[in-house]
């Protein structure tokens, strides 16, 4: 069963875009809730991801628990940084093949059930250095820039309130768009080089998807080379799960003297 006890908006304070305390950054030491970090592709393409424009990726839960911290990476087109007023977030459940069978439409996994959403005001925002060349893509008309910008950044939502719980096991679908006051925002692509065995050079499941607001998911591909792409985020255990951890290790520690 592909659910979330918790159906509905949440939405963080309403302040201006914010730095958040270091310790809500995530580094790839720190774990994750998911089959695994999926790292940013540094030479890759930013994805336009403003509104109307939604990207979605999917994602298999590995502990059961609330949501409550989502990282994710983008960047602005042309290194304009601009201003985000807050982050629309949804989380889905999985339509794996899709009802249509020949139908090309539904031929390939996408989200299905609104399972969970979230209006973000606050969230942090960390720089990722040393900055590195990347292109901007818009799936919507197709304009592909290579090389049009070097800034991106690390996005931080912690402390979820009223978060999703998920399931360990299932497969779940996270949707962003930026809804900016300046500037065109892109989440950035993931690297599968840094993938994992047996997936190293390949996407997980099925492509990263995106659609217009009212309208179809569609299969997000590399606008050059026509591969695949995978979006750019990591789902982190909530704070307690840390503690517990720690905990355990130092038992071990303990065990072992």
């Amino acid at each position: 069963m592909r659910f979330c006890l918790v159906v509905g908006v949440a939405i963080a304070a309403v302040t201006a875009m914010t730095t958040v305390p270091a310790g809500a950054d995530w580094s790839p030491g720190d774990g994750s809730k998911m089959h695994f970090p999926q790292m940013p592709d540094l030479d890759g393409w930013d994805v336009q991801a403003y509104s109307p424009l939604v990207l979605a990726d999917d994602w298999r839960c590995t502990g059961s628990g609330p949501i409550t911290d989502i990282h994710f990476w983008g960047s602005w087109k042309g290194g304009n940084t601009g201003q985000i007023e807050s982050f629309s977030i949804n989380i889905y459940s999985d339509d794996p093949v899709g009802p249509g069978g020949s139908d090309p439409a539904n031929s390939y996994s996408k989200p299905d059930l609104l399972l969970w959403e979230g209006e973000f005001f606050d969230f942090g925002v960390v720089p990722v250095d040393p900055p590195t060349m990347q292109g901007w893509y818009n799936p919507a008309t197709g304009m592909a820039l290579p090389g049009d910008h070097q800034s991106f950044f690390q996005y931080n939502l912690v402390d979820i309130p009223n978060p999703c719980l998920q399931v360990a096991g299932e497969i779940y679908w996270l949707s962003i768009s930026a809804n900016v006051l300046t500037g065109q925002w892109g989440w950035k692509n993931a690297d599968l080089d840094q993938y994992p065995q047996p997936y190293t050079g390949m996407h997980f499941l099925d492509d990263a998807v995106w659609r217009n607001l009212g309208t179809g998911w569609q299969e997000l591909i590399d606008p050059l080379d026509f591969h695949s792409l995978d979006l750019a985020f990591v789902i982190t255990p909530e704070p307690m799960t840390f503690v517990l951890l720690a905990s355990g290790g130092l038992l071990l520690l303990r065990r072992r003297r």
